[in-house]
This record gives structure tokens, sequence and C-alpha cells, in this order.
């Protein structure tokens, strides 16, 4: 599994992928990237010490992703990461967090220091809160996008699924694009899951929002591996 990318197009960063706890909440009906967790720290923490060894700190941006929220990052992966983004004068952390940690990010921000802006990504994947809660069982039980931001910088939306209406889609993207610094659309891939595709939504959201690929604020994944990491 590839876990470490350098991205030199849209918002230029490296991109690590590391292993973590259980995913606190993992039972979104679409998911199955939580078999990458792990309840063994010290092999985490060796693993994880092996990916971060990549980092330069050459674009001053770094991404750190794991299956899962970074509050289930092991404490001495993020040891490592806090000594890497001094060493390498790293300007810029993004992490990803599930809704339930929302009044927890301060502590990331705290642990990191003043000199490092600390942000933040959500996997949203629709602001339609009956799709969301009722389908997709994201537990992310929010009323408005005003909710959203005022915790997190960039939703990841996802956009394909059998159910999902062109409504839906069309309300999300306006929402990101027009209330959020960044935010990311994943093209949903079938995977092991019960949920589907839907080829002919697909189409229709490459025909309509192509344009979004020169969005210097939208990055657009059409598989779950564009980012360079993953398998």
């Amino acid at each position: 599994m590839d876990r470490y990318n350098k991205i030199t197009e849209k918002n230029p960063r490296e991109i690590v992928l590391l292993k973590a706890f259980p995913c606190i909440w993992g039972k979104c009906s679409f998911c199955d990237y939580i078999d990458d967790n792990s309840n063994d720290e010290d092999e985490m923490n060796k693993l994880n010490e092996e990916v971060l060894k990549n980092i330069t700190g050459e674009l001053g941006v770094l991404e750190v992703i794991n299956s899962g929220s970074c509050f289930e990052i092991p404490k001495g992966s993020l040891e490592i990461i806090k000594n890497i983004v001094a060493e390498k004068n790293i300007h810029t952390l993004w992490f990803e967090s599930h809704w339930c940690y929302k009044n927890r990010l301060q502590e990331m921000k705290d642990f990191f220091g003043k000199n490092v802006k600390v942000k933040f990504k959500i996997g949203v994947e629709t602001f339609d809160n009956e799709f969301r809660n009722g389908y997709l069982n994201k537990c992310a039980k929010f009323d408005s996008y005003e909710e959203v931001r005022k915790y997190f910088e960039s939703p990841c939306l996802m956009v394909g699924i059998k159910g999902q209406t062109r409504e839906m889609i069309k309300r999300d993207i306006e929402i990101v694009e027009n209330y959020f610094e960044r935010g990311t659309v994943n093209v949903f891939v079938n995977n092991t899951t019960d949920v589907k595709r839907d080829d002919e939504l697909v189409k229709w959201y490459c025909d309509t929002y192509r344009y979004l690929d020169e969005n210097p604020n939208i990055e657009v994944l059409y598989n779950n591996t564009d980012f360079g990491v993953g398998d």
C-alpha cells in the first residue's frame, strides 16, 4: 500500500496515510476503509515512523490521513509528526475528523502549538440530513452547513450513490463552492459494502461539474487513490 505522496498541482502538499486505532464510529454503510485500522500500538508507531521519514517539508504543508479520525492516531506517531513539523518548518497541517470530535479540535491545535496552522477536513458526504444519517449511517447530526463551518475548513462530499438525487448533489456542490475554504468531491466507487454506485448519476455529475477540475479550491477524486495513497 502506498502511504506517502507529494501533490504538486492543486493545493501543493505532502500527504501521508497512517495506521491508527479503530474508527470511533466505524458503522458507515459505505465504508470498508476501516480494515486498515489496528490495536497494536507498537506496530502502528513503527510503520508510521517509516512512512513519516519520507517527509521533506519542501512544500510547507502536510496532510495526515488515516482510516478514521486524527484523534485515533497513536500518541507516539503524533509526537513524531510534531517533531517533523518543527524540524522541516512546516507551517500548515491538515487532519480529518469525524463530527463527534468537533469539540476536541482545539486540543489538536494546542498540541502542535501556535506556530503551526492546524486545519480540519470532515467527511460530510452530503448536507442532506436524511441521506447522510438515514442511509449512509454517518452519525453526523448537524442541521446546517453553518454548524459545520464553525469547526471545519473543508468538507468532503460523496457523489454517484444509488438513492442520491441530482438535487442533493447540486445543493452540496453549491454549499462547498460558496461557503468553505476548501472541499473534496469523492466520486463513489463500488467496494465490499452493499452501497452501490449509480453510473447514470456519475455520468451526469461528470458532464455537469467537469469545471470543478479547474477550481483551485476543490479537489475531485474519481478513484479512491487519486491522492496517490491507499490501495
